[in-house]
């Protein structure tokens, strides 16, 4: 028997999430548009987000929200953090019981600085819940790209059973029980990424690039393990491969952003100029909550909020980095 899988929200991630479900299992993706949702239905391509990428033909759009949520036996949620919350609110009247939501968004909730696993399970408690993450950059999997992803959820044969659905001949997808590891490395190394880009948009060389993801994996892990994730999931494809792929792609929306920041950009311009969201820049204040709460020392992280919410130029962002003592390393 098919599983119906729905995915909200027709962003590049979300589009991709459902061409490689559409793949192995009837699925629907949910535009808030009607005008994409019938270019995607009648001419397969996501013109708003992924101009020139052929989607499968098996793939269908609506833009009725009760339509997409009331025949899914999978629920899959690509909507930034921002707006996560209201778009449970929204499903919940439609969704029968017991069936999984997975989580796409890398993003922590302003204010209650709450993970979007934990948000469904205040919204809609009751239902399995998971997230798929690692370094996947969407317009590289629908050229056809080798990649990997996680499936992180705490029930092993649920994540199996939604581990087929995704995988595909060049799309390898592992599973992993850590959801608070999986689910924070995609949210905190979107933060790492603005720092690697602001290196890139000063000039910085590799060594300098290779030093900011190295001490930013080191930051992530410390706070990661601190919120109850395991060490070993920020060394993986949910921790260590995504923070890489984020930091150097030139596709990277948040590297975009450091980058733009680095040239002498200010924040607003530059979130002016883009259609897509960059979540590391209000994640960036957030985690610096959390890492206060927690005790944790976070200097890039530090950085990143001071140049995105406090004014600050990306030239003394860097200057106060190097200006840090060293100590021993770990």
């Amino acid at each position: 028997m098919d599983i119906s899988v729905s995915v909200i929200g027709a962003g590049s991630w979300g589009t991709t999430v459902a061409a490689l479900a559409a793949r192995n299992t009837p699925t629907l993706l949910w535009s808030r548009r009607a005008e994409l949702a019938d270019q995607i239905n009648s001419d397969h391509e996501n013109g708003d987000y992924l101009a020139g990428f052929r989607l499968p033909a098996a793939l269908r759009a609506t833009a009725d929200l009760e339509e997409a949520v009331r025949s899914a036996d999978l629920l899959v949620m690509g909507v930034p953090s921002h707006g996560f919350r209201s778009a449970l609110e929204s499903v919940k009247p439609y969704l029968r019981p017991w069936v999984p939501v997975v989580s796409l968004s890398k993003g922590l909730e302003v204010g209650t600085r709450l993970r979007m696993s934990q948000l469904v399970e205040e919204v809609l408690p009751g239902h399995p819940v998971g997230v798929l993450t690692g370094p996947n950059l969407a317009k590289e999997i629908l050229a056809g790209h080798a990649a990997a992803s996680v499936i992180a959820m705490d029930d092993d044969n649920v994540s199996r059973a939604l581990q087929r659905l995704f995988q595909g001949d060049l799309f390898r997808v592992y599973t992993n029980e850590d959801v608070i590891g999986s689910e924070l490395g995609g949210v905190l190394k979107n933060v790492i990424a603005i720092a690697a880009g602001m290196a890139d948009g000063l000039g910085a060389g590799d060594n300098t690039r290779a030093a900011v993801i190295t001490r930013g994996l080191a930051e992530m892990s410390r706070l990661g393990v601190a919120m109850g994730g395991q060490v070993q999931t920020f060394a993986g494809l949910a921790g260590m491969g995504d923070l890489v792929a984020t930091c150097i792609s030139p596709q990277s929306r948040n590297r975009h952003v450091g980058e733009r920041l680095g040239q002498g950009q200010t924040i607003d311009e530059i979130i002016a100029e883009m259609n897509m969201v960059a979540e590391g820049v209000k994640t960036s204040k957030v985690v610096m909550e959390l890492a206060d709460e927690y005790g944790i020392e976070m200097p890039i992280a530090s950085e990143v909020r001071a140049v995105c919410h406090e004014g600050r130029p990306a030239t003394e962002a860097y200057a106060g980095l190097l200006r840090r003592g060293s100590r021993r390393e770990g």
